[in-house]
């Protein structure tokens, strides 16, 4: 069930760019080391950059006919 409200509160929030905004501490990524993985995610990773490197593979063949490239070397 609502409720309604008979107050009504304005608040005002301050905006800041990022560029005029004091810079945050980052993160520091020495001593991190490797990144535990299953065999399932190791071998997933290992399709999935075979598959990306198909694709640009086939991607770059498809430029190469459309130059017109693979005609003159028939």
């Amino acid at each position: 069930m609502a409720t309604m409200q008979n107050t009504y509160c304005t608040q005002y929030f301050r905006v800041v760019h990022p560029l005029d905004d004091v810079p945050e501490e980052k993160c520091s990524t020495d001593g991190l080391g490797h990144i535990a993985m299953t065999p399932a995610v190791r071998l997933s990773l290992k399709v999935l950059r075979g598959y990306l490197i198909l694709v640009s593979g086939m991607l770059f063949y498809h430029v190469l006919d459309l130059a017109g490239i693979l005609h003159q070397l028939r």
